[in-house]
Order: structure tokens, then C-alpha cells, then sequence
């Protein structure tokens, strides 16, 4: 099947009796994840003061994103060669441990071991989920599994904080975490016939063409990145995700030259060996659709991460506006999602609207810093680009399932999620040089960080052809 299939025939129902439980099951696990990105958000500070843990913020903050990508390449390694069963079980157990010994952290090691579980179970379940939904469902139901996906992020962007913050100051942070275990039960239950099936196929036919490279070979690369971007974002001032503060704890301007180089080329030594062939020079192809996903990451976040700020520093708004744009993302982001799912049959046209969508949102957003605009139309061209990173994120992630045979969905899905992580760690490290150079986050500093954003989502319109190698029939390569 292609993507490219005869709009004639009419597509199967996502909702039908065979994929009903697949369909529910994945949105879940999902929505209880993005649930579980928010309460850690929100309760990591309230955490922290408790245990008398303030200074262990950073590695707390930084320990996911180590195990994240470490876990990336593992479990896109494994799936390849078994399937996505055992992935998604594993992940599972590891998304209960973890949320068992953050309930349970009497002081911090066991709070930043809970962290590690939480980024191993991330890594899992993501590629798990994703391999599970190329392997059984049929191709023309994927961008409506997208639209699924990002719209299950947006009950938990808009109320997750808040429904954190009540638990949290009613009977405790830990009531938040210890909830995790009795939602993982129905969210499994309902998985679970779509797993036995994934695991009966996967047992019946070993697929071909996985990397042949032993676990041990590919391991060690993925914790060289996973080091590089924690060094990036303790240049950056927090971890990736969370630039705030970027540049508050930076050293003097050699120190953070030496890191930045240093840490770039550990980076991109392991990219070339994790990601798919083509991805760092963006040939036609998967490798193509890798790079775009990277410059789609990096623009979106390079304006994203630093909006909060510039609302309250620069306009001085308070947190409820600040907090505004955060709600903006996830309704606005699940839109362009359900756009792309209607016109999946034209990725080209959705790339291409998706990528002008982004370019000129994130510039009419700028404006809050290039000039004195009105914040309504600065959160205007922020939901413009919530629409457009909608279309392209979910198109892009249904064109590298269909460039992908059953032997390496595992290795390029996970190398897609892994080029977004490094590319924002590394354009975050950046902005952060950028501030500290400026001396202080003022409206300069900020319109340099702005400008190189919008010139990431221009590059990224400018190359989308890029991806069009991709289109066609599933196997194509770079």
C-alpha cells in the first residue's frame, strides 16, 4: 500500500471492530504520557523544595533526556528485530518503576532514578507505539492515527497544570505520580489485543533488513549524544525543553566555547552513525525527511521555549498570558494535525503549506521583539505556527513510516525523534551563547534568537523537495 493510493477506494474505518482497540489503546498511552510531561513540570519545583533538593534541579531535569535518547536507539534496535511487543511491555514496566520511585523519592537519588525510568519509558513507548501502528495498521489510516496522537496532547497541555497544581496542594506531589500505575491498567487493557497481534506476527516472520550492527555497537553512540545534549543544555542554562533561564548559568565566553565545540562534534559524529544515511546532508529521500524534522524542531522550538520570556520580561505580561500561548500550541498544533489527516493523499502540498505556515507564524511572532506589536497579533502568528508544525510533524512522521520496510521502522522512526532532540539541544545552545554575549536578555538578544528561528523554517520551506523521494512506495531510501 502507498501513499499515494487511489482516492476511489474507500479507506478502512479507524473505529472499525478490528482496529478499534489499536486506535484506543495507543491514544491513551499517549494522553497518559503527555499527562505525565505536564504534572512533572509542574510539580518538579514544589518536588524539590520538599525534599530539600533545590540544587539537584538540573540533574533532575537532565536525567530523561539522557535516558531518552539512549533508549531511543535501543528500543529502535530491538524492534526491528522483534517487534514492537516487547517494547511496548518493557516500556510499560519501566513507565510503572519509574513513576513508583518518583511517588516514593524520600530525597533525591531516588527522584533522579525515577527520571531515568521516566526518559527510558519514554524512548520505548514512543518508538514501540509508532513501529506497532506502521506494522498493523493499513497505510492510509496512519495520518488519522497522527491527528489522534497530536490531538491527545491537548486535554493534558490545557489541564494537565491545573489538575496538577489541585492534587498537588490538596494531599500532596505524590498522589500525581502514584495515580500513574492505576491509569497504566485500563490504558493497557485496551492495547493489549493489538500488542498479542504484533507479537503473533512477529513471531511467524522474522522481518529483513535490520541493522546488522550488534546492540553493544550501537548503544555507546547513543550515550555519546545523549552527553553531548545534556552538555548543550547545561550551556543552554536548563535542559532542552526548558530554556527559560538560558544562559543564567553560563561561564565565561572561552568556556563556553570550548563546551559548544566540543560537544558539537561529539554530536554529530554520532548522528552520522544513528540516523538514517542522508540525514545530516537532507538527500532526497528519508534522509530528507529526517533533516526536516530536525530544522522543523529546531525553528519551532527556537521561538517556543523563549515566548514565555519575552511575554513577561519584555511586554511584562503576567504568568496567565505566558501560560496562554502554552494552551495556543496544543489546540492550534492538533488543528493543523486534522488538516494533514484529510489531505494525506497530497504530502507535498502539506509540506509545503505546513513549512509557509510555520515561517510566517514564527515571523509575525518575532514581532514582539522586532517591534512594538500588539501581543494579539504576536499569539496570532504563534497559532499559525501551531497549525503548520501540525501538518508537517504528523506528515513527516507517516512519510518515514512509509519509506520504512518492517526491518528498519524502529531505526528510522526513533533516528526522526532523536534529529528533533539534538537539533533543538543544539539550537538552544546556541541561543544561549547568544544571550550571554548580549550580557542579558534584552530586545536585541532576543530578535538575534527570533531571526535565526525564522531562518531555520525559511531553510526548511526552501528544501522540502527534499522529501519528496519519500513519497511513493514504502522502502524508498535517501
Amino acid at each position: 500500500m502507498t501513499l499515494d493510493a487511489s482516492a476511489d477506494t474507500l479507506p478502512p474505518r479507524l473505529l472499525s471492530g478490528t482496529t478499534a482497540p489499536l486506535a484506543l489503546g495507543v491514544v491513551a498511552l499517549v494522553t497518559l504520557g503527555a499527562f505525565e510531561n505536564r504534572a512533572i513540570s509542574t510539580a518538579l519545583p514544589t518536588m524539590l523544595g520538599e525534599l530539600d533538593a533545590l540544587a539537584g534541579f538540573g540533574v533532575v531535569s537532565a536525567a530523561p533526556l539522557a535516558a531518552y535518547l539512549v533508549s531511543l536507539a535501543g528500543a529502535g534496535w530491538w524492534a526491528d528485530r522483534r517487534g514492537p511487543a516487547p517494547v511496548l511491555r518493557v516500556g510499560a514496566l519501566t513507565f510503572l518503576a519509574g513513576m513508583l520511585a518518583t511517588a516514593g523519592a524520600a530525597g533525591l537519588p531516588l527522584l533522579v532514578a525515577g527520571r531515568l525510568l521516566g526518559g527510558l519509558a519514554e524512548g520505548l513507548l514512543d518508538v514501540g507505539v509508532t513501529v506497532l501502528v506502521a506494522r498493523v495498521l493499513d497505510p492510509r489510516l496512519r495520518p488519522r492515527v497522527m491527528a489522534l496522537f497530536a490531538a491527545a496532547w491537548v486535554l493534558p497541555s490545557v489541564l494537565g497544570p491545573v489538575l496538577t497544581g489541585a492534587v498537588t496542594e490538596a494531599v500532596g506531589w505524590r498522589w500525581v505520580f502514584a495515580a500513574g500505575p492505576i491509569l497504566l491498567l485500563p490504558v493497557w487493557l485496551a492495547l493489549r489485543p493489538a500488542v498479542a497481534s504484533a507479537a503473533g506476527a512477529a513471531h511467524d516472520k522474522a522481518p529483513t533488513g535490520a541493522d546488522p550492527r550488534p546492540l553493544l555497537v550501537v548503544l555507546p553512540w547513543a550515550a555519546v549524544a545523549a552527553a553531548a545534549l545534556v552538555s548543550l543544555s547545561v550551556v543552554a542554562g536548563r535542559p532542552a525543553g526548558h530554556a527559560e533561564g538560558a544562559g543564567a548559568q553560563l561561564a565565561g565566553p572561552v568556556s563556553l566555547g570550548i563546551v559548544l565545540a566540543v560537544s558539537l562534534v561529539a554530536l554529530t559524529l554520532a548522528a552520522r552513525r544513528l540516523l538514517p544515511e542522508g540525514s545530516l546532508r537532507a538527500a532526497c529521500g528519508l534522509g530528507g525527511v529526517v533533516a526536516l524534522r530536525g530544522l522543523l524542531s529546531a525553528a519551532f522550538t527556537g521561538v517556543g521555549a523563549f515566548l514565555p520570556l519575552v511575554l513577561t520580561m519584555l511586554r511584562h505580561h503576567g504568568p496567565l498570558t505566558a501560560g496562554i500561548s502554552l494552551s495556543i500550541t496544543g489546540v492550534t498544533w492538533s488543528a493543523g494535525s486534522a488538516v494533514q489527516s484529510r489531505l494525506a493523499h497530497r504530502p507535498m502540498l502539506l509540506l509545503r503549506l505546513g513549512f509557509g505556515l510555520l515561517t510566517v507564524g514564527l515571523a509575525t511572532t518575532s514581532l514582539l521583539v522586532w517591534v512594538d506589536a500588539p501581543t494579539g497579533l504576536a499569539l496570532t502568528g504563534w497559532a499559525l505556527a501551531g497549525v503548520g508544525i501540525g501538518m508537517t510533524s504528523s506528515t513527516l512522521a507517516v512519510l518515514t513510516m512509509a519509506a520504512s520496510d518492517d526491518g528498519d521502522q524502529g531505526r528510522n522512526n526513533a533516528g526522526g525523534q532523536m534529529a528533533a532532540s539534538m537539533a533543538s539541544a543544539v539550537f538552544l545552545a546556541v541561543a544561549g551563547g547568544v544571550l550571554a554575549g548580549f550580557g542579558a536578555p534584552t530586545r536585541a538578544a532576543f530578535g538575534v534568537v527570533c531571526g535565526m528561528a525564522v531562518s531555520l523554517a525559511l531553510v526548511a520551506l526552501l528544501v522540502t523537495g527534499r522529501a519528496r523521494c519519500a513519497v511513493g512506495s514504502p522502502g524508498a531510501r535517501s
